[in-house]
Order: structure tokens, then sequence, then C-alpha cells
């Protein structure tokens, strides 16, 4: 995969991600592969692993969000080899959260992984967590 080809599976990637924040998770679902070793996690549970699970976190997932706007993404970092491509994001948008009446604002830390299958590139690993800014060490211990 070259910058180029990286930057086209991206652009994708982020029109498929509108696409989720508006609860259509259809065209995220045709980015990602359907291998086992495919996992998925999400801030709303645990990790999700093999094509089947995937899939149902993103429905639920998706199925949760409503009228979202454009998502603005900040790259931090990417890399790309032959057969696998990774990049660092930052993604920002507003959506209606739950069933919520209005938007809310959403900010998610994203480590997105890219392997070469069958000529085309699939995510292979989606990493999404709400932590954007710092935090104490304390806010990592369970009560």
């Amino acid at each position: 995969m070259t910058g180029s080809d990286l930057d086209l599976i991206v652009e994708q990637y982020h029109r498929a991600l509108d696409a989720f924040v508006r609860g259509d998770p259809a065209p995220n679902k045709q980015l990602f592969s359907r291998l086992d070793d495919v996992t998925l996690a999400n801030p709303l549970g645990p990790p999700a692993r093999g094509w089947s699970q995937v899939e149902n976190t993103m429905e639920r997932a998706s199925s949760q969000l409503a009228e979202g706007e454009p998502t603005r993404f900040e790259r931090i970092s990417g890399h790309t080899g032959t057969d696998l491509a990774y990049i660092l994001e930052i993604e920002r948008t507003r959506a209606k959260v739950g069933g919520a009446a209005e938007p809310s604002p959403i900010s998610l830390r994203v480590t997105t992984i890219f392997r070469l299958e069958e000529g085309k590139w699939k995510i292979l690993h989606r990493h999404a967590d709400p932590i954007t800014s710092p935090k104490p060490i304390e806010s990592i211990v369970q009560t």
C-alpha cells in the first residue's frame, strides 16, 4: 500500500464514519475484514473478535446514534507497510446519543489497523475510547 492508497482507503473510512454517526453502519461494515481475527474495541463494551461479534457491536453502537454531523479527523500518526498500515486520529463530531433530543459533542481517540486481504485493504482492528485529554493516574482505578 502506498501513501496514496492509504489516503484513498482512509477517505472511504471517514465517509463511512460520517454515515455511522447518522445511525447507518452499512458503509463502515463493508470496510472491515471478515476473517476470524478481526477485532473492534469501542467505548461501549468489551472488545469484539470475529466478524459476527464485530458486526453485532457495530449495529448496537450505530443504533444509539442519530443525526450526526460530519466528523472532523485530526491525524496524529500513521504508517504504511507492505501488508499492514495504521492510523491514529482524534475523531470529533456531534450526534444525538441514546435518543437524546439534542446533539452532543463526541470526541474519540482512535487507532485503526488496515491489512491487505486478497488485493484489497480491509480494517483489521479499530480501537476507540473517549480519552482525548490528560487524566490523573487515579482515573484508571476501578471502584
